[in-house]
C-alpha cells in the first residue's frame, strides 16, 4: 500500500517535476498546480491531475493558501510537499494544513517558526551551542537607524531580510553610503519576495566560504546528518555552483560541523529533512548563517554522494515511519558538482533572459562506471520562460570518484547541452569549469567578483583554441562541400572538398592551415597543421563524421576528443565551445586575405541611449532630463524575476531625455533614456 493516496506539489518547475518523480516510484498519485502563465508547463503535464490556482504573479497563485487548500480539497490530496521557495517555510501555511486535515511533508510548525526568523533562529543557534557572526540582536526599522547599527557593529557588513532566502533582500555594505542605498532595496525585494520587509545586520566575513550541512529528522526523536555540501560560487547571494563534499572540509571539520547542526535542529524538534547553512572564514572557522526548512535546490550532490533519496526520507518522515538510517550508516562516497542552469545572459551582467525554448536538448542521463550525469530540469522544447518567476531552467548534476573526475563529467555534459530562442549560462558555466582557481578548489563567495571583476565576457580564442575551431570549421565546410557534390545534377568537381590550402576567420582572428593527408571517402577524416610566418606546424589527425544540420560535432584532432555545438551564422558557423563563442569561416586563402582587410562594424548608439538589458518592470527613474551624472551613478531600477536591477552610467553623461515612467513593462533593448551628444565634464 502506498504511503499517502496522493500527494499535491505546492511549487512549479524542476522542484515540481523532481518530487512527483520520487511520488511516482513509491506508486502515490500526485496532483499539480499552476498559475495562468503555466498552464502548459512540465510539472502539470508530468503529473496525474493539475488545477489552475490563478493568474501570475505568485502572489494571486502559488503564494495564496486558500488557493491551495481548495486545490487539496477539489482532487482529495492527503498530503502536501511544498518544494522549495514559495509557501515552503510558511508557518500557516503548515498549520492551515494540519487544520485542514492533510499532511505537510516538511517539518512541524513551531520548527518551521523558530528558524524562518533569522533575528529568532540566530538566537536560537547561541543557545544551542552553535557558533554565531557579530551582528545586531533585532531588526531595523528605518535606514538611519540601519546606518546607526552598521556602524556599531563595524564595516563591512552584510543587510539581510529576516524571512526568507535564496539571496533575495540580501546587500554587502561597506559604508555608510552602500547602507543608505541597499536599505530601501533590501527592504522591497523582502517585502515583493516574502511579504516581510525587517531586516537584520550582522558582520561580513571577508572571503568565507559557504558550507552547509544536510540533516534529517522523524518524528521520534531521531536526527542525522548527511556531511557538508559547499556553495561558494555565487553571484549576487545567489549560488550557481555546489558541490559534495567541500573541498575545505576534514573529517574533523565534518564532524564537528555536523554536531552543530544536529544540536541546532534537536533544539526545536526538528523531524524533516532540512540544512544548516555556515560560512566558514579562511582558517576554517565557521559561523551560523541561518537554517532552512525545507528542501534545498542542491540537495542532489547530497543524494548522489550518499545514495539517500531526500524526497522520499520526506514523505516516509511524514507518514510518521521512523528513520532506518543512523548516523554510522552515513558515508560519502565519490564527488558530485551540480550547476544550475539559468535563463539570464552572462554577457549583459548575468541580467534575466525570457522567451520560448526553440531548441532544448539537455546530454543524456545515466550511470557509466560510476560516473553519473543527472538532470533535473522543468522545462522542454517550446516551454516559455516567464517574467513572473525564478530564471532557474534546470540543475545539471554530474559525479565521479573523485572532485576532478566530477568535473571533467560537469565539462563534457555541459558541452552537449543545447539551448537555443532565449539567453543563457550554459558558456560562462562551461567557462568556470576549466578556471584553475576553481579546478584547485581555492574557493570564496567573492569568487566571481574576484575572477570576473568587470562581468563576464566569451574570452577570444587564440593558441590551440583558435586553431581546433579552425580545424572544426575546415571539417563542417568539407562535409557540406561534400554533401552538395553528391547531389542529382550537379558538377562532380573537387571544389572545397579537395582544397589543400584554408585561410579561417574565427571571431576576428584569421588562421592559416593545409591539409597534409586527406580520406576522399570521408571528409571528416583528414590529417591538417598550422602555416604561418613561412613555418607549418606539426599535423594533426582529425576524426568526425559529423554532417550538416548536426548540432554537435563530436570528433578527435591530434588526440584530443571535442563536442562543440554548431549553429548556422550569416557568414559561416557558429562555434561554441567550453566558454568560446565564435562565429568561424572556412574560405580559401585569397578571400581570407581580402577578408582580414575589412573594416570593423561600428558601436551603432550604444554610447547615446540606455537600453533595457533584460524584460523587467520599471521601479523608479532616479535622473530626470539635463542632469549629469557621473560614471557609476545609479539611472534606473528595473525589476525581473524577483530581483531589483540598478542601471548605472557606465561614464560621465548628460541626460537628454527619459522616455519610460515607473510602471511600464518593457521588452529587452527598449530605450528607457537617452544622453546628449557630448560627455559630461570630471
Amino acid at each position: 500500500m502506498p504511503i499517502f493516496e496522493k500527494i499535491l506539489v505546492a511549487n512549479r518547475g524542476e522542484i515540481a517535476v523532481r518530487v512527483i518523480r520520487t511520488a511516482r516510484r513509491l506508486g502515490i498519485g500526485t496532483v499539480a498546480v499552476y498559475c495562468d502563465a503555466d498552464r502548459g508547463a512540465l510539472h502539470v503535464e508530468y503529473a496525474d491531475e493539475a488545477v489552475n490556482i490563478g493568474p501570475p504573479p505568485a502572489s494571486s497563485s502559488y503564494l495564496v493558501i486558500d488557493h491551495i487548500l481548495d486545490a487539496c480539497r477539489e482532487t482529495g490530496a492527503d498530503a502536501v510537499h511544498p518544494g522549495y521557495g514559495f509557501l515552503s517555510e510558511r508557518t500557516e501555511f503548515a498549520a492551515a494544513l494540519k487544520e485542514a486535515g492533510i499532511t505537510f511533508i516538511g517539518p512541524n510548525p513551531q520548527a518551521i517558526a523558530a528558524m524562518g526568523d533569522k533575528i529568532e533562529s540566530k538566537r536560537l543557534a547561541a543557545a544551542a551551542g552553535v557558533s554565531t557572526i557579530p551582528g545586531h540582536a533585532g531588526a531595523v526599522a528605518s535606514e538611519e537607524e540601519a546606518i546607526a547599527v552598521a556602524t556599531d557593529v563595524g564595516f563591512p557588513v552584510m543587510l539581510k531580510a529576516s524571512a526568507g532566502g535564496g539571496g533575495k533582500g540580501m546587500r554587502i555594505a561597506r559604508s555608510a553610503d552602500d547602507v543608505a542605498e541597499g536599505f530601501a532595496s533590501s527592504q522591497s525585494e523582502a517585502r515583493s519576495s516574502f511579504g516581510d520587509d525587517r531586516i537584520l545586520i550582522e558582520r561580513f566575513v571577508e572571503s568565507p566560504r559557504h558550507v552547509e550541512i544536510q540533516v534529517l529528522g522523524d518524528k521520534y526523536g531521531n536526527l542525522i546528518h548527511l556531511g557538508e555540501r559547499e556553495c561558494s560560487i555565487q553571484r549576487r547571494n545567489q549560488k550557481i555552483i555546489e558541490e559534495a563534499p567541500s573541498p575545505a572540509v576534514d573529517e574533523g571539520v565534518r564532524a564537528e560541523m555536523g554536531g552543530q547542526a544536529v544540536a541546532l535542529a534537536r533544539a526545536v524538534g526538528y523531524d524533516s529533512a532540512g540544512t544548516v547553512e555556515f560560512i566558514m572564514d579562511p582558517d576554517r572557522n565557521f559561523y551560523f548563517l541561518e537554517m532552512n526548512t525545507r528542501l534545498q535546490v542542491e540537495h542532489p550532490v547530497t543524494e548522489l554522494v550518499t545514495g539517500i533519496d531526500l524526497v522520499e526520507q520526506m514523505i516516509r518522515v511524514a507518514a510518521g515511519e521512523k528513520l532506518s538510517l543512523r548516523q554510522d550508516d552515513i558515508s560519502l562516497k565519490g564527488w558530485a558538482v551540480e550547476s544550475r542552469v539559468y535563463a539570464e545572459d552572462p554577457h549583459r551582467g548575468f541580467l534575466p533572459s525570457i522567451g520560448r525554448l526553440e531548441r532544448y536538448r539537455p546530454p543524456a542521463e545515466g550511470e557509466t562506471d560510476g560516473n553519473t550525469v543527472r538532470i533535473d530540469g522543468g522545462v522542454g522544447e517550446g516551454s516559455e520562460i516567464s517574467i513572473y518567476f525564478d530564471p532557474l531552467i534546470a540543475k545539471l548534476i554530474t559525479r565521479g570518484r573523485d572532485r576532478i573526475a566530477a568535473i571533467d563529467m560537469m565539462q563534457g555534459a555541459l558541452d552537449r547541452y543545447l539551448i537555443d530562442g532565449i539567453a543563457h549560462n550554459i558558456p560562462f558555466l562551461s567557462a568556470l569549469m576549466d578556471h584553475r582557481r576553481w579546478r584547485e578548489g581555492r574557493l570564496s563567495t567573492a569568487f566571481i567578483d574576484e575572477e570576473y571583476p568587470d562581468g563576464y565576457s566569451a574570452p577570444d580564442p587564440e593558441g590551440d583554441v583558435a586553431t581546433r575551431l579552425a580545424i572544426v570549421a575546415v571539417s563542417i565546410e568539407r562535409a557540406r562541400r561534400s554533401r552538395l557534390r553528391s547531389m542529382p545534377g550537379r558538377m562532380n568537381g573537387e571544389g572545397a572538398f579537395g582544397r589543400r590550402d584554408w585561410g579561417v576567420r574565427i571571431g576576428e582572428r584569421h588562421v592559416a592551415l593545409a591539409i597534409t593527408e586527406a580520406d576522399a571517402t570521408a571528409p571528416g577524416h583528414f590529417t591538417i597543421a598550422r602555416r604561418g610566418e613561412g613555418e607549418t606546424a606539426e599535423p594533426s589527425t582529425v576524426a568526425s563524421d559529423w554532417k550538416s544540420g548536426d548540432p554537435l560535432w563530436v570528433g578527435t584532432i591530434g588526440g584530443v576528443s571535442l563536442i562543440v555545438q554548431v549553429r548556422q551564422a550569416t557568414a559561416g558557423v557558429r562555434l561554441s565551445w567550453r566558454g568560446f563563442d565564435v562565429v568561424a569561416r572556412a574560405m580559401t586563402p585569397r578571400i581570407a586575405d581580402l577578408d582580414a582587410l575589412m573594416p570593423p562594424k561600428s558601436g551603432g548608439d550604444a554610447d547615446r541611449v540606455l537600453r533595457c538589458p533584460m524584460p523587467g518592470l520599471v521601479i523608479s527613474i532616479l535622473v530626470e532630463p539635463g542632469q549629469t551624472v557621473s560614471a557609476g551613478a545609479p539611472l534606473a531600477v528595473v525589476e525581473a524575476m524577483k530581483m531589483e536591477n540598478i542601471l548605472r552610467a557606465e561614464r560621465n553623461l548628460i541626460v537628454a531625455s527619459v522616455n519610460v515612467a515607473p510602471g511600464d513593462v518593457l521588452a529587452v533593448d527598449e530605450i528607457i533614456m537617452e544622453f546628449s551628444g557630448e560627455e559630461a565634464p570630471d
